[in-house]
């Protein structure tokens, strides 16, 4: 017998759906696309709103259409599997805007803020709609699922450090700080976005080169950890070297954005040096993940760092999703199909 369980990341530029197995978290099938919410709901301002389709439903009607491609994938009728959804499908620009968790956000899961939405007719799915966190200051949606899964792994394994801040790169990366099984806070730092915007539409894109970012030889290695030492609280100045370097022949354009981003990443990861007493744990997973690590090493953080790889830190988000799930208490004995 299979639990089957389907998890969505639905991202506000990309959308994946899993069929997962919920009492091994093992993966059957998935359908990864690019019909993230921000698309969606376009077309719903463009099209359903107009014709009187309520945002609820034509997101539902999308989702419906996706799990469908995934049933013909599998050859398996998937009708009155349960859905969990996290990320920006329950934002203002989503399916439903549902309040965030607030700090401090229990590990266990049993915290997160959900939306429970029953199966009917036209929809043959239970959903749940899992909400993000917020701080004083700041917002997340779907890390935190992910976290909680991460969490769960390396407990499983006996490997969670008990005060970490786990460093999760991305175009916004995120620093989350875990202390006795409570997320106490967290950090935001748009570090990815802010080099597209340098390197892409500011006085600076002459001055890069951004065909070959996966490119570590030597020369580009040494522009990008000159960038992370050279990274100081006068960013806003050192930003402007990047032009120098170009005007003055010092370095290449290539060799340029790798300094660009070795001054961001160096500029995001410095105050990790003060914070001591924090393990800090790195997951992989983005092509991000060889700069931060390189960056780590550069300050001296590497021996106080634990490095999760991408396959767990993937397999993360189904855990999360299947604990957050199993915390609504519901009747997940219907959904078992036979295996073939």
């Amino acid at each position: 017998m299979i639990t089957y369980l389907l998890c969505c990341d639905w991202g506000t530029s990309s959308f994946r759906l899993r069929l997962i197995d919920s009492a091994t978290y093992q993966l059957i099938e998935e359908l990864i696309g690019q019909q993230g919410v921000a698309t969606v709901f376009d077309a719903w301002k463009n099209a359903g709103e107009k014709n009187g389709i309520s945002r609820e439903q034509f997101f539902r009607e999308n989702l419906k259409r996706q799990i469908e491609i995934l049933a013909n994938k599998t050859a398996l009728n998937l009708d009155q599997i349960p859905v969990a959804v996290s990320g920006m499908a329950s934002s203002s620009i989503g399916m439903e805007e549902i309040p965030y968790g607030t700090l401090p956000f229990a590990m266990d899961g049993s915290q997160a803020s959900v939306r429970h939405i029953e199966a009917d007719e036209t929809f043959p799915h239970e959903l749940i709609l899992i909400s993000g966190v917020k701080s004083q200051e700041d917002v997340m949606r779907g890390e935190e699922t992910q976290l909680i899964g991460l969490t769960a792994l390396l407990d499983r394994e006996g490997q969670r450090p008990s005060d970490a801040i786990f460093i999760f790169p991305g175009t916004h990366s995120k620093h989350m700080y875990v202390q006795g099984g409570q997320l106490l806070n967290f950090e935001t730092y748009m570090t990815g976005e802010v080099f597209n915007l340098m390197a892409t539409s500011s006085i600076l894109k002459d001055s890069v080169e951004l065909s070959r970012l996966d490119d570590f030889s030597a020369g580009n290695l040494a522009a990008f950890r000159a960038g992370v030492q050279e990274a100081e609280p006068s960013l806003l100045n050192r930003l402007f070297t990047v032009r120098t370097n170009q005007l003055f022949g010092k370095i290449n354009k290539q060799q340029n954005a790798f300094y660009l981003s070795g001054l961001l990443i160096g500029a995001e990861l410095k105050p990790l040096r003060e914070k001591q007493n924090w393990q800090l744990v790195l997951c992989s997973g983005t092509n991000l993940f060889s700069f931060y690590q390189q960056a780590i090493n550069d300050l001296n953080l590497a021996d106080r760092t634990t490095v999760i790889p991408a396959e767990v830190v993937d397999q993360a988000a189904i855990v999360g999703q299947v604990i957050v799930f199993q915390n609504q208490n519901l009747n997940v004995s219907v959904y078992r199909n036979e295996s073939d």
